[in-house]
């Protein structure tokens, strides 16, 4: 999918690699998704911020995070809204929206509209795509 916007952060694809890993790279770079129930920040509980784990932009805060129960870290919101993109994403056959960082354009996982509060959001972001700093 192509962009009209550059992000901030751009490197090559093997930059990417070298710095994230295979398996990191796979969700962050390539838009790949991880097992449910099988990421390290799943079932986090503490105070923090959740931080790319491709460019360490501020996504999240443990504020925002709650158990829906899919087996993918949770959010209602982002921090801040322009912290991240949302694209259409019509990929495995099924009408989706996308989350992307907005500082360096890697796949954090899709925004549904099931989610509790007033905004009705659900951001399912892969544990893999973020980093977590205890406040």
């Amino acid at each position: 999918m192509k962009h009209d916007i550059t992000p901030p952060v751009t490197k090559s694809e093997e930059q990417w690699l070298a710095e994230l890993g295979p398996e990191r790279y796979a969700i962050l770079r390539k838009a790949g998704t991880e097992r449910p129930f099988t990421g390290p920040l799943l079932n986090v509980r503490e105070d923090g911020t959740y931080i790319c784990g491709a460019c360490g932009a501020v996504l999240f805060k443990s504020s925002e995070k709650f158990d829906s129960h899919c087996g993918w870290p949770s959010f209602t919101r982002p921090h801040e809204q322009q912290n991240v993109r949302l694209l259409e994403d019509f990929s495995h056959g099924m009408h989706r929206t996308e989350v992307r960082c907005a500082n360096c354009d890697s796949h954090l996982g899709h925004v549904f509209d099931d989610g509790p509060g007033p905004q009705g959001t659900r951001y399912c972001i892969n544990s893999l795509s973020l980093d977590f700093k205890k406040t």
